[in-house]
């Protein structure tokens, strides 16, 4: 489990692996319909929608694919969102991708960008790999701005799983 976040701290947010009991705040992120606008997926219940989720992230943290970390607020302990390190395949490529999504009530208020900071000092500190991208839905201009604040750039639009997207990309300024 080398790509989990474990027991890592932001200015605001406590990272830590993802537990069944979250489900019923996480729910809440799949009962948005704005949570669903930048992605095309199957159409299924928030609920199915939410335990397909979970059951990608246990077989992720199973495998040593990565996965996502609860971001929990430091002031409240509340559930903010999930951030991670995600070992993807990308044009027959495997890459490992900087990821985050946050609950509605939690957007524009700096937290994605805190994680992903973490996300990519964490992976470049332990020389987990050269480069970092983030994988970007061409509409979300939210996700995009993170990316760029990040320090990432396009590096090309293509598809991904059904998907028009963008590749953002970032490589670690030592191994360079």
């Amino acid at each position: 489990m080398k790509y989990l976040l474990q027991n890592q701290q932001s200015e605001r947010l406590i990272f830590r692996s993802i537990k069944s009991s979250d489900f019923d705040d996480w729910l809440e992120f799949f009962k948005d319909p704005l949570t669903r606008l930048h992605w095309v997926e199957e159409k299924q219940t928030p609920e199915d929608a939410c335990a397909k989720w979970y059951e990608k992230q246990f077989h992720r943290y199973a495998h040593d694919l990565g996965g996502m970390n609860a971001l929990i607020e430091k002031s409240s302990g509340r559930l903010v969102g999930h951030a991670g390190l995600l070992v993807q395949e990308v044009d027959e490529k495997q890459e490992l991708e900087i990821a985050y999504s946050l609950l509605p009530e939690f957007w524009n208020k700096g937290y994605a960008i805190e994680a992903a900071q973490q996300c990519k000092a964490y992976a470049f500190k332990n020389k987990l790999t050269p480069s970092l991208i983030s994988i970007i839905s061409l509409s979300n201009l939210p996700s995009q701005k993170v990316a760029i604040k990040n320090g990432m750039s396009i590096e090309k639009q293509t598809v991904y799983r059904d998907n028009a997207v963008y590749i953002f990309r970032i490589s670690d300024p030592i191994i360079r």
